[in-house]
C-alpha cells in the first residue's frame, strides 16, 4: 500500500474510531438515563446495535480498507466487551446474581440474534 493510502487509512481509523466512541457514549447515556434500575441497559443497547451493524457490514461485499474502517474502527470502538465484563462482575460483587447471569445470557443470545438479523438484511441488499 502506498504511503498516501496508508496515511488516509490511518486518518480514517482515528476519525471513525473517535466517532464510534462518541456514539457509544451518547447511546449508553441516553438509554441509561431512561432505565435506572441498576442493570446495564446502556451497554446492552450499544452491544446489540453494534452486533447488528457488524453483521450487516459483514454481509456486504466491502473492500478490505472499507471493512477495516467500518468494522474495526467504527464498530470496534462503538461496542464494548470490557465494559460489559466489568458491569457483569460488579453485579456479581453486589450479589445480584440474577441480573449478572441475565446480562451474560441476554448479551450473548440477543447479540447472536442481532448479528444474524444484520447479516440477513445485508445479504438482501
Amino acid at each position: 500500500m502506498s504511503a498516501p493510502m496508508t496515511a488516509l487509512v490511518w486518518t480514517g481509523v482515528m476519525l471513525l474510531g473517535g466517532a464510534g466512541a462518541v456514539c457509544r457514549f451518547l447511546v449508553d447515556r441516553t438509554v441509561s438515563a431512561r432505565h435506572t434500575r441498576g442493570f446495564p441497559f446502556g451497554t446492552l443497547a450499544v452491544n446489540l446495535t453494534g452486533a447488528f451493524l457488524l453483521g450487516f457490514l459483514g454481509a456486504l461485499a466491502l473492500d478490505r480498507h472499507t471493512a477495516l474502517l467500518a468494522g474495526t474502527a467504527f464498530v470496534g470502538s462503538y461496542t464494548t466487551f470490557s465494559t460489559w465484563m466489568l458491569e457483569t462482575h460488579r453485579l456479581g460483587e453486589e450479589r445480584r446474581i440474577g441480573p449478572a447471569v441475565g446480562n451474560v445470557v441476554a448479551s450473548v443470545a440477543l447479540g447472536l440474534i442481532a448479528a444474524w438479523l444484520g447479516m440477513s438484511l445485508g445479504c438482501r441488499l
